[in-house]
């Protein structure tokens, strides 16, 4: 049996673009590397239900945006249309396939926007520019870093990193946001990325700067996070630079893991019976920033992306307890920082 996974990636090197790499789960190897969209710094990637198109964030001289691709009989996508109003490349997208609206959040910027993809292209409906800071040097200004719906789909999460808030907005369905909540974490914890738990109220978010993880309840009444509590994503020992990067959960509900850079590392832990997180273990990634990962379809796999060590790391997940056990690693793939099924 295979999986086909996809790769967004830098293109500061040797990278081109989107490609796509299978794991063959009869190995345990990845396999199979190759280009399938050519595009500038597609550093995050979505797609719709079948895989028919492949959206992309891109970035265009000094500014960027979003790209939209048509998949080829052969495989390959090609380009079919783009906007690049973005001061700066953005850093995540997330697409609403039923009324063809695509989020992007943008770091630089501090602004999230939504656009609409029509026979004349895409177009921008809406921009909503963020204000305020918090206490670390790297929140002197917004920095929104994660767009996406709640499991219910109505309400739109963003995260910003350089306020430390988590914004709920309505969209409607001309692409036009409206804040209806807002979460703020504690000071210096940079809300970088979130996941739900499968029961719909939990909500595990990543604090890249706190290298923390955070228990939070969610209403669905009304958009708003509640503070439940929160675990380090480090061991004590660690007292050198790190920054936490991607979370992912298992679809059991049973396994939360998130990735670390500069400790190099995927934790692993395990949810409890009050949703809580215990941990299990630390896992080293055998590679140098380990930016994203993912579990495979099946979940008996788990791949490691490194943007600067430009390498895949492939392990076997232990789906009883969560653990995960080495088989791969030092598999080509440059500038990853982004994996997708």
């Amino acid at each position: 049996m295979s999986h086909t996974l996809y790769l967004g990636s830098y293109t500061k090197r040797e990278s081109k673009g989107v490609h796509q790499i299978t794991l063959d789960t009869h190995k345990n190897e990845l396999v199979d590397y190759k280009l399938i969209a050519e595009v500038d710094s597609p550093t995050y990637i979505t797609f719709n239900a079948d895989k028919s198109s492949l959206y992309t964030i891109s970035k265009e001289n000094e500014g960027g945006g979003v790209t939209a691709f048509t998949r080829q009989e052969d495989g390959q996508y090609v380009k079919r249309a783009s906007n690049d109003s973005e001061m700066s490349a953005p850093c995540y997208i997330a697409l609403d396939e039923e009324r063809s609206l695509l989020f992007t959040a943008s770091y630089h910027a501090g602004y999230v926007s939504v656009y609409k993809e029509t026979e004349n292209g895409i177009e921008l409906t809406d921009r909503v520019q963020h204000e305020g800071s918090s206490v670390h040097e790297n929140q002197k200004t917004p920095h929104v870093h994660y767009t996406d719906y709640t499991p219910d789909k109505k309400y739109l999460m963003v995260c910003d990193l350089g306020t430390d808030g988590v914004y709920s907005y309505t969209v409607s369905d001309e692409g036009t946001l409206t804040e209806v909540s807002r979460y703020t974490a504690k000071p210096g914890t940079g809300p970088r990325h979130l996941v739900f738990h499968p029961n719909g109220k939990t909500v595990y978010l990543l604090g890249e700067l706190s290298c923390e993880v955070e228990v939070l309840e969610y209403n669905e009444v009304d958009g708003s996070l509640r503070y439940q509590n929160r675990i380090s994503m480090l061991p004590e020992s660690h007292t050198d630079f790190n920054s936490g990067a991607a979370i992912r959960i298992s679809k059991d509900g049973r396994f939360v893991y998130a990735s670390n850079r500069g400790h190099d590392s995927i934790v692993v832990y395990k949810v409890e019976a009050d949703f809580s997180l215990s941990l299990v273990e630390y896992v080293p990634t055998e590679g140098n920033t380990p930016r994203d990962f993912n579990l495979s379809p099946d979940e008996a796999h788990v791949i490691v992306g490194h943007q600067d060590s430009d390498n895949l790391t492939l392990f076997k997940r232990n789906e009883e307890n969560g653990t995960l056990s080495l088989v791969q690693k030092d598999v080509h793939g440059p500038e990853c920082v982004c994996i997708k099924y």
